[in-house]
Formats: C-alpha cells, sequence, structure tokens
C-alpha cells in the first residue's frame, strides 16, 4: 500500500525518517512530501536515501515548461497514487491550514487533493498544543474523520514540560497500519445540514424542582456522531444530559421545551434533514415559583399547561426537507409510530420501548432510556414497517441514516 508521508517544520522533523523506515517495516511504500520549514530541520536526500523515491518539496521547481507543468500538478498524482497521507510532525500551522482549506505549498495543495485516509501526528510547544485555536482546529479534523495519534508528555525541546511531543514512530506506524485495514467510513451525507435534538427538558416548578423524563440523550447524540462521521454538517440542540459534545458537531444546550422549540426553529432554515430524538416535556408550569417552595402537611396541586408540539410544527414546515420523529412508547409501539407519521407529516417515524418493564419481549429488557443498546422499528412514509434488532445506539444511528438516504432517493424519484 502507498504512503504519502508529509512533514511538517518542527524540531520533531527529523524523527520523520524513523517514521519512514518502521513504516516501509510493515509493508508500506513511502512517497515523502516536506514542507519549506521541514527543509531547515532535515535535508530532501535523508528521505531520499531511505525510501528510495524522489522526494517532493516545491510546488513549482521544475526548470524545462514540460516539467514545470508536471510540477504544477505533482499534488493531484501525490493525492491520487497514495491511498494513505500520514502528516508528522502536524505542526500547529499545518493543522490550521488543513481545517480551513489553505492551500499555499505543496503538502496544503495535496491535502485538499486527497480523498483517502489521513493520519496526522501533532507535535508542538505545550501553551501551542493547549491554545483554543489548536484545540478547535483538531476538534474539526476529527470530525472529518481523520485519525490523530496524540502527542506526548514530556520534555520539549523548548525546555517546557507538558503534552506536545510528536508521538513514537512505532507509535505512529502502528496507527498508520491499524488505519490501513480499516474501513473508509461512508461519505454518504457530505451536503446536508442536520439538525438534530436530543435528550429531556427541564420545566420548572420552582427555584430547585423540575418536571422531566429519564431520556438519557445517548440516542441523539449517537445520531450526531454518526452524521458527522458521514460527512454531515451537524447542529445538535440538547436538552441537559451528562454527555461529551459530539466532535464536529454544533452543540446548542437548552433546558425547557420552550427553549428547544425556539432553537429549533431559529435553525430550521438551515437544515436539510430534521431528527427529532429528544423527549420533550408534554406540559410545563406556566408560572413557576422563582422561589423554593416550602413543604406543609397540605396536599399540592400542580397546574400543568401542554407544551409546544415542536414535531407537529416542524411537520407543517418542513417543505423539501426529510423530517423524522421517534415514539418513545410503553405499548403499542409499531402503531402510536403510524398514528405519529400521519398526524405529523413526517418521513419515518422510529418506534422504541422505553419501558424497563418488558416482559412479552425478553430482547427488549434493557435498551431505550439510559442504555447504550436500543431495538426499534422504522415506520416510513412509503408504509414500510423495519424492524431493527438490538445494538449499540451508533450502530442504530447508522441504520436510521440508511433508511432515510433510501427513503430520500425514492422520494426524489416519485417527483
Amino acid at each position: 500500500m502507498n504512503v504519502a508521508l508529509g512533514v511538517g517544520g518542527g524540531i520533531a522533523a527529523y524523527k520523520a525518517a524513523e517514521l519512514a523506515r518502521a513504516l516501509m517495516e510493515r509493508g508500506f511504500t513511502v512517497e515523502v512530501v516536506m514542507t519549506r520549514a521541514a527543509e531547515e530541520f532535515i535535508r530532501p536526500l535523508t528521505f531520499a536515501a531511505l525510501t528510495g523515491r524522489k522526494v517532493h518539496t516545491h510546488l513549482f521547481s521544475a526548470a524545462s515548461a514540460e516539467d514545470t507543468l508536471a510540477s504544477a500538478i505533482e499534488h493531484i498524482r501525490v493525492a491520487q497514487e497514495n491511498q494513505l497521507l500520514v502528516v508528522a510532525p502536524a505542526t500547529a500551522d499545518l493543522l490550521a491550514k488543513f481545517t480551513h482549506g489553505l492551500a499555499d505549498d505543496l503538502l496544503t495543495t495535496t491535502y485538499l487533493a486527497f480523498t483517502g485516509t489521513v493520519v496526522l501526528a501533532p507535535a508542538m510547544n505545550t501553551n501551542m498544543w493547549n491554545h483554543p485555536a489548536s484545540q478547535t482546529n483538531m476538534q474539526v479534523l476529527r470530525g472529518r474523520g481523520h485519525v490523530v495519534v496524540e502527542p506526548g508528555e514530556g520534555l520539549l525541546a523548548c525546555g517546557m514540560i507538558g503534552p506536545g511531543r510528536l508521538a513514537e514512530p512505532d507509535q505512529i506506524a502502528d496507527a498508520v497500519l491499524a488505519a490501513s485495514k480499516t474501513k473508509k467510513p461512508r461519505r454518504d451525507l457530505d451536503g446536508e445540514t442536520i439538525l438534530i435534538t436530543a435528550g429531556p427538558t427541564q420545566e420548572p416548578i420552582d427555584g430547585v424542582r423540575y418536571l422531566s423524563n429519564r431520556s438519557s440523550g445517548k440516542m441523539g447524540y449517537a445520531l450526531a456522531e454518526e452524521a458527522v462521521a458521514r460527512g454531515a454538517r451537524v447542529t445538535l440542540i440538547s436538552g441537559p444530559v451528562n454527555l461529551p459534545a459530539p466532535l464536529g458537531a454544533t452543540l446548542v444546550p437548552v433546558r425547557t421545551a420552550l427553549e428547544m422549540r425556539q432553537a429549533v426553529m431559529d435553525r430550521l432554515s438551515e437544515a436539510t434533514i430534521v431528527v427529532k430524538a429528544a423527549a420533550v416535556a408534554d406540559y410545563h408550569i406556566p408560572n413557576p415559583s422563582k422561589q423554593k417552595m416550602k413543604k406543609t402537611a397540605a396536599r399540592l396541586s400542580l397546574d400543568l399547561e401542554p407544551t409546544p408540539d415542536i414535531l407537529a410544527e416542524l411537520g407543517a414546515k418542513k417543505g423539501d426537507r426529510l423530517l423524522i420523529g421517534f415514539a418513545a412508547e410503553t405499548d403499542n409501539m409499531v402503531e402510536e409510530a403510524r398514528r405519529k407519521l400521519q398526524q405529523k407529516n413526517c418521513d419515518m417515524v422510529v418506534g422504541n420501548v422505553v419501558s424497563h418493564v418488558v416482559s412479552h419481549v425478553a430482547s427488549q429488557q434493557g435498551t431505550g432510556f439510559e442504555s447504550d443498546e436500543n431495538e426499534v422499528v422504522l415506520v416510513t412514509r412509503a408504509g414500510e414497517t423495519i424492524p431493527v434488532a438490538r445494538a449499540s445506539k451508533r450502530a442504530i444511528a447508522g441504520r436510521i441514516f440508511d433508511e432515510a438516504m433510501r427513503l430520500r432517493l425514492a422520494l426524489h424519484a416519485s417527483r
């Protein structure tokens, strides 16, 4: 398998020579692309001697007109003839350029033209690594599905101690070998802007109490992770949960049903697909006390009003968007999913049993709310009822988007 090894301009560039040898020992053919800054730390002749191949350094470097034409498209050839692009050291400058699509040399233009698996091994000063800009760039690059070999901690060339050291060459080479055996994720959601809601809402009773439900948000977050991995631009509107934000998604935290409705409607115009996985409270207290109510011996009654039906409102406004709802039920799951599909004008409804006491289907024990697994039925506008066997919520998310894209193609074909 062919590997393009991009070498950035950092003190750790000398380790790239060891990495080239380690990659060749694992059976890879290595073609080196260096930045101008990298040449200040290690000479191209070193890599040429190790790999037995020409080392590429400049975007325009040939003398004759014929060679100049060849060099002008060298980044395209490198991108097409190599299955993996490994960048080590990936400096702060390179990470920023990759993130924002800047292409001013041979390595950055090769990156933009490359469609295979990308492995990044960052290396830089500790403060540079910890800077919010660098961390934001890393979040974006991870969201694109790139493999990141995290920098190590220790004494750096600048004298500081902390994270930022280039990972050991054998560690990087092993990560490249593993990446070469991993099937590249599909990018079938490229160009889609997906709006996902997740988690519960909390409806205040007083200054400390609230009404809510047992939703953990795990299904919605799994949907966001899957959509990002498949190339979509994702906005995740989430009620209060105890989960890390999915890398590559824009997280919009909300608390109440009214806040969730407003966040959804504010972003609806950008969305091509809307997935309503949140367990929105059906009722709220219109004027909750700002102070904690004191307990007394008297009985307490709460005056509850229905919350807005966000899914129904979306169904009335969805236009050409694909609208996917969820029906979390304790019984009559398929019937309720069909009812919701029709009444809310959805294209698909995901039905799942959320009761923790389900005796008639043993396999459903331990799925639904708070669980890492789920077992669902997909009810579609085309009249299909598609059972999805018990699996992780990430796997379920994959099946949901598989069927959503199939449904979209069918709907487009019928118009």
